[in-house]
């Protein structure tokens, strides 16, 4: 399957996407919290420094991050921690940690990953409500896309039975953020192509969460969880990183078409928290259990062994090392240029919101399990991203 070649291109629009069948689940129109969000709030636009543009951004940004605290939340639900302080400023409006179970698979990525699961969710939550109100207080509209919360959630005991904006039950997850930030010599901004970390994820479908109580069953020999459910463990692991590095290369992207000062420091500032959360969920990738699970393997990103093709070497074990979590220096803007550390990418010719809305569907996220198709949130999101990545910056 190869991704790949859609993920990261801007050239990718809604009428490929519909032949391709990324958007089967059809043209719907934009609700009513949606229509008209930048025209109407800038008839008179020179009477204010935020532009069509600025807002168009804002909007897509905020839409992305409600998509964002939506999975969150169901991650959190599951394998958050349970003692969250009440005096929160965003507090968490359900029940954290109720599988236990899948919690011990978590624990082995690391010990405090029900608080950054935790965590993660209360920024994301705090991101799309910031943006929210910061539409508001410029006259735009704010984005609410919960008429689109159709898709059934985990049905372990104690999680609500709403519907939801995402599926994390039948993920195809790309892994080669892994080596992207590996590589000395390759920049996707430049063309550059890079390799799975995990090939079994690209392909197939796989949960990451548990998806009823009997994935939670434990090992009638030996009390431990199941291999299955430390595989879904391992693979909620690679995804918190799938979905944090496209926050850590979208906002930087977007940043270079906003007019107004103060809309570009809410992008950077937001977009540095991105960074953190990715910073984080890659060092803890690093840490998955090396165990099977019928179709899917866990490589040991350590044997200096390529997963994808059986290849060794010093370049190899460079690619793969799991303590390399820094961006190594790589080229940028001019090969000619001495190599430097950086997010990648930050083209909107190779990344941006389009390419955002791309590698979500691509990724399962919002498959409806009994249609076999994207539902219309995807539409909604292409609009959306295609109004941000039209956006230019007015001097």
């Amino acid at each position: 399957m190869e991704k790949e070649k859609s993920l990261m291109s801007r050239s990718v629009n809604r009428r490929s996407l519909l032949k391709t069948g990324a958007l089967a689940g059809g043209a719907v129109a934009l609700g009513a919290g949606l229509a008209g969000t930048a025209t109407s709030a800038f008839a008179q636009e020179s009477k204010s420094r935020v532009t069509k543009g600025d807002i168009a951004i804002l909007t897509f940004l905020s839409a992305l991050e409600q998509v964002e605290a939506d999975l969150w939340i169901q991650y959190a639900e599951l394998g958050g921690a349970t003692n969250q302080p009440t005096s929160s400023r965003i507090d968490l409006p359900f029940a954290t940690g109720l599988a236990p179970a899948y919690i011990t698979g978590l624990l082995v990525l690391d010990g405090d990953m029900p608080q950054y699961i935790a965590d993660n969710t209360d920024d994301e939550i705090s991101h799309h409500r910031f943006l929210n109100n910061y539409l508001q207080s410029k006259g735009a509209k704010p984005v609410d896309l919960s008429s689109h919360a159709t898709l059934p959630p985990s049905e372990v005991k104690g999680v609500p039975q709403n519907g939801r904006l995402t599926n994390l039950k039948q993920l195809t997850i790309d892994t080669s953020w892994w080596t992207r930030y590996r590589s000395a010599t390759k920049n996707p901004d430049l063309g550059g192509k890079f390799e799975n970390a995990v090939p079994d994820l690209a392909k197939g479908q796989h949960p990451a969460i548990p998806v009823d109580n009997d994935d939670l069953d434990l090992d009638p020999i030996t009390g431990k969880i199941s291999n299955h459910l430390q595989a879904i463990a391992n693979t909620a692991g690679f995804h918190f990183a799938f979905i944090e590095q496209g926050g850590s290369s979208l906002y930087p992207s977007l940043a270079t078409k906003v007019t107004d000062l103060e809309v570009l420091r809410v992008l950077l500032s937001i977009g540095g928290s991105e960074i953190m959360h990715f910073q984080t969920w890659h060092d803890k990738a690093g840490n998955v259990a090396l165990i099977s699970d019928g179709s899917l393997t866990f490589p040991d990103l350590n044997s200096a062994v390529d997963p994808n093709n059986g290849k060794t070497g010093t370049d190899v074990a460079d690619s793969f090392q799991t303590n390399l979590i820094m961006p190594e220096p790589t080229v940028f803007l001019d090969p000619k240029l001495e190599p430097v550390s950086i997010i990648r990418p930050t083209s909107t010719a190779q990344g941006g919101a389009v390419a955002s809305v791309v590698s979500f569907a691509e990724d399962g996220l919002f498959l409806d399990p009994a249609t076999g198709k994207n539902t219309g949130i995807v539409d909604v999101l292409m609009r959306l991203a295609e109004e941000a990545d039209e956006a230019q910056r007015r001097f």
